[in-house]
């Protein structure tokens, strides 16, 4: 079965300073207990701020390292989820329900991405 990843990606500027509220860690628990059960969910984790982060270039047979956060970039990603679905519509089925939890104040993009194998 193929493995996609969806990765979460956030507006840092608009998100509550306080986090996930209560109420949505708990949806947002249920949500991943059922996930787990259903043999869909292998991984899944928030990031830290992008402040707390660094980026690494290779341009020109060149290295940089950029500190956060990264003020040129609107989204950012702030956590993902590793799933096994039987194709990449169920895997965006499970992800629309995850954004489905989420309070109306929150704007959350996730991208779904099909893992290459071998």
């Amino acid at each position: 079965m193929p493995r996609y990843l969806s990765l979460v990606r956030i507006d840092e500027a608009n998100a509550p300073a306080e986090g996930p509220s209560p109420e949505l860690m708990q949806r947002m628990g249920e949500l991943i207990e059922e996930m787990t059960k259903a043999g869909v969910l292998l991984d899944t984790a928030g990031l830290t701020p992008s402040a707390q982060g660094s980026r690494v270039h290779y341009t020109g047979g060149e290295l940089s390292v950029t500190d956060g956060p990264f003020t040129e970039s609107k989204e950012v990603i702030g956590g993902y989820a590793l799933m096994q679905a039987k194709d990449q519509a169920e895997a965006i089925e499970w992800t629309k329900r995850f954004l489905k939890i989420h309070e109306a104040h929150w704007t959350v993009t996730c991208e779904v991405r099909e893992i290459v194998e071998g």
